[in-house]
């Protein structure tokens, strides 16, 4: 950085910058003059206030940015005042907006002031005189002040020095202020592979190195083990090969707050193969329909791949048993989605009773003394979620092998809550959704026939793999998928009202009465 760097991979204390106080010019001098954390972050908030709602994986959409608190700062390539080279800072930013009415907020850092709520962002910022054209795009702003005064800062993850930077990083593995880099013993990570940013992310950002590996970056981090990291890695040490392995990541320790325990680490990135060739299989799928081909074979083996898969996660890791209580506050807590929902979407009234029904059913079981296993799973199952390598270029012919990937889970749930056992049948009803969906937007001139077949294929798949059908459980599959069927149509009518009737479709047959 100029004259005054900041110190390498400082923790700063978690001081907020309100967005509606700038900072006067006498104080910009000040934090200049001293290049202190303070001074970084009031230099920047104004330029972040006006670029991080606009990114696609910002979660505080529809609410004002308030202010920022600095969590940890760390000079990745330190920049040099007349130097050439980029610079490369990561940051970890808590963005403070107010709460949203009536919800129970999983804050990515854990962190509420009154109705205020922070959510802990992972940002990387290059740093230069003046941008070269083919960085134009990645413009964030330039600050008036603070350490980086006068220079142009930019998204990192679009310069391919910097990017080139971060696998460096992960080959040599080592601890940088608060960042720790991992790699697993048996990886063999070549250098000089040429990256490129991923431009279809949602709520995270992925570059992609060379068709060789793929890192993925985490921009809403909370602490504790990113399923994403932990789910893999767990699965690899158990020699199942259907989801690609870990090859090195990183993390950020936290500073601690107050008398109490150190939190957990930051996961901020993954590396993993990179699966060269694969299709996924939302596009498998509308190619079939398009083709007016079938999907059955595909499906059986796309089932047969997620029983594999849930099998070798109950081997790795704790399991436990869902008993009365559990499965009526898993019933409570999917009635509570309902009304929430039903208040938002009015076309949800005229079936609120059939479909309370089915979390009723779900109870009376629990009520009964039925119990079920519950283990860690996938949490966000569906065909955009499975890859399929070695294809033999027929769409839906069955062929090649499936591989699941995006253990995150549902980014939107608190961490604790994705990382706890659930019923395997949440993945199975997920990916059964989705079947209706690739009908629907096939457009297949019967949709619930086409989607009721690969429906059937994928269970029996299931079935054949681990010995348990989940059509053998109506009760706790319907309400499971009436649950997602529910979460759909709140999304689609607050993001995609033409794609409403998909749903809705689901939940006029979710809440038909049954033979």
């Amino acid at each position: 950085m100029p004259e005054a760097p900041l110190s390498r991979g400082a923790h700063h204390p978690p001081t907020a910058v309100p967005r509606d106080q700038p900072p006067t010019s006498a104080a910009r001098t000040a934090a200049a003059a001293t290049a202190g954390p303070s001074g970084l972050l009031t230099s920047l908030a104004p330029l972040l206030a006006e670029w991080l709602p606009r990114q696609r994986w910002f979660a505080g959409k529809g609410r004002p940015v308030t202010g920022f608190a600095l969590v940890s700062a760390t000079e990745l390539l330190p920049w040099r005042s007349g130097g050439t080279m980029p610079g490369l800072l990561h940051l970890l930013i808590r963005a403070q907006q107010p709460e949203p009415p009536g919800h129970r907020h999983g804050s990515g850092c854990g962190h509420r002031r009154g109705t205020a709520a922070s959510d802990c962002y992972q940002i990387l910022l290059g740093a230069r005189p003046a941008l070269p054209p083919p960085l134009a795009p990645a413009l964030i702003g330039r600050p008036s002040g603070g350490p980086l005064g006068g220079q142009t800062v930019y998204e990192a993850l679009l310069d391919p020095r910097l990017t080139t930077l971060l696998l460096e990083r992960l080959r040599m593995p080592g601890r940088l202020g608060p960042l720790r880099f991992v790699r697993e013993p048996s990886s063999a990570i070549p250098s000089a592979l040429t990256p490129r940013v991923m431009t279809a992310e949602q709520s995270n950002s992925s570059v992609v190195y060379g068709d060789t590996y793929i890192l993925k970056l985490f921009r809403r981090v909370s602490p504790g083990t990113n399923p994403d990291l932990e789910l893999p890695l767990a699965l690899a040490h158990t020699g199942c090969a259907r989801v690609p392995a870990p090859a090195a990541w990183f993390e950020a320790e936290p500073p601690a707050e107050g008398a109490g325990p150190r939190p957990e680490p930051f996961t901020l990135g993954v590396l993993q193969p990179f699966l060269a060739g694969s299709r996924d299989g939302w596009q498998l799928a509308l190619d079939a329909l398009a083709a007016r081909g079938d999907f059955t074979d595909a499906a059986r083996a796309l089932g047969h791949a997620t029983a594999e898969v849930h099998l070798a996660m109950a081997r790795a890791l704790p399991t436990s048993v869902l008993r009365r209580p559990q499965i009526e506050h898993l019933a409570a807590a999917m009635s509570e989605r309902l009304d929430s929902a039903a208040a938002a979407v009015p076309a949800l009234q005229p079936y609120r009773a059939a479909l309370h029904g089915a979390y009723e059913d779900l109870a009376a079981l629990g009520h009964a003394g039925r119990t079920w296993p519950a283990q860690r799973i996938h949490g966000d199952l569906h065909l955009g979620q499975a890859l399929l390598t070695g294809d033999d270029g027929e769409a839906g012919s069955g062929g090649g092998r499936w591989s699941l990937i995006d253990f995150e889970g549902e980014p939107s749930r608190p961490l604790a809550e994705r990382r706890r056992p659930q019923p395997p049948v949440r993945d199975i009803a997920g990916m059964l959704r989705s079947f209706d969906y690739a009908a629907a937007v096939g457009r297949h001139e019967r949709p619930q026939e086409w989607a009721g077949r690969t429906r059937a294929a994928y269970c029996a798949g299931y079935a054949e793999a681990s010995g348990a059908d989940p059509r053998d459980e109506p009760e706790l599959l319907r309400a499971h998928e009436t649950d997602k069927a529910v979460y759909e149509v709140l999304y689609e009518a607050r993001h995609r009202p033409d794609w409403l009737s998909v749903p809705m479709t689901a939940i006029r047959r979710l809440a038909a009465p049954r033979a």
